[in-house]
């Protein structure tokens, strides 16, 4: 499906033949792309021009994905980053991810399996913009955390939480659903916009980065897995 709007995207990678496929495939696609070959190329246009979305390879000549990554977030917590990688095992995959990413896929892949994983950040980066503060006053607990809907803030008794775009709205579809387990499908559906099963690990890497940040130094766990099932966060 080509999308209505036409977005700016970057696209960071140094095989000639894999950029010139997605590049082709992106411009079929009504997006403008821009191409830079090495990671300190990808940071000064970043710097000089506007973006909607970073399509990054992990191993880049110059600064490598990882590093491009963590700068960008140093300048930029909402700027849609997608990683491409060879590297496909749980523990890479959740480096990248939690370097500050939306989103990953593994090398190789077919274009429709891309297009649909940056049609679906597109789709939740526009929906954040459009839906900022004073459209919604939404605001949800469970135990000692407090999601504000209106603000995009996240506190646990009391002390702020800074998530990513995505982090927040796996939290968000999870505390809007306390109690009730979720399940995988469901989550990628209602935080990635995926209504298909792509067959990647990427909830659980999230669910475990979310954790990481909502139980660190707290006894009660909030979200809990429910084996074969998916996940439930629990009001206590």
């Amino acid at each position: 499906m080509v999308m209505d709007k036409t977005y700016k995207i970057l696209l960071v990678e140094d095989e000639s033949s894999v950029a010139e496929f997605i590049r082709k495939g992106l411009f079929e696609q009504n997006h403008e792309v821009s191409l830079a070959m090495d990671g300190i190329s990808a940071l000064e246009m970043i710097q000089s021009q506007n973006f909607d979305l970073i399509i990054l390879d992990i191993m880049l000549p110059g600064k490598n994905g990882i590093e491009v990554c963590r700068e960008i977030r140093l300048r930029d917590n909402k700027l849609p980053v997608l990683f491409l990688t060879a590297l496909g095992t749980a523990e890479n995959i959740a480096l990248g991810l939690n370097t500050g990413a939306d989103d990953y896929i593994v090398k190789p892949f077919k274009f429709i399996e891309l297009n649909a994983r940056i049609n679906a950040i597109l789709r939740r980066s526009s929906h954040t913009d459009e839906t900022g503060a004073g459209k919604n006053d939404d605001v949800f607990t469970a135990f000692d955390l407090l999601v504000n809907d209106n603000a995009k803030t996240v506190q646990r008794n009391g002390v702020n939480i800074t998530l990513t775009a995505t982090e927040y709205k796996l939290l968000l579809a999870l505390i809007r659903n306390k109690n009730k387990v979720m399940s995988r499908l469901e989550l990628l559906e209602s935080a990635w916009d995926i209504n298909f099963n792509l067959g990647t690990n990427v909830v659980d890497v999230y669910v475990n980065y979310l954790r990481n940040k909502l139980d660190a130094g707290h006894d009660n766990k909030l979200i809990h897995t429910i084996i074969g099932m998916g996940y439930v966060l629990k009001d206590k």
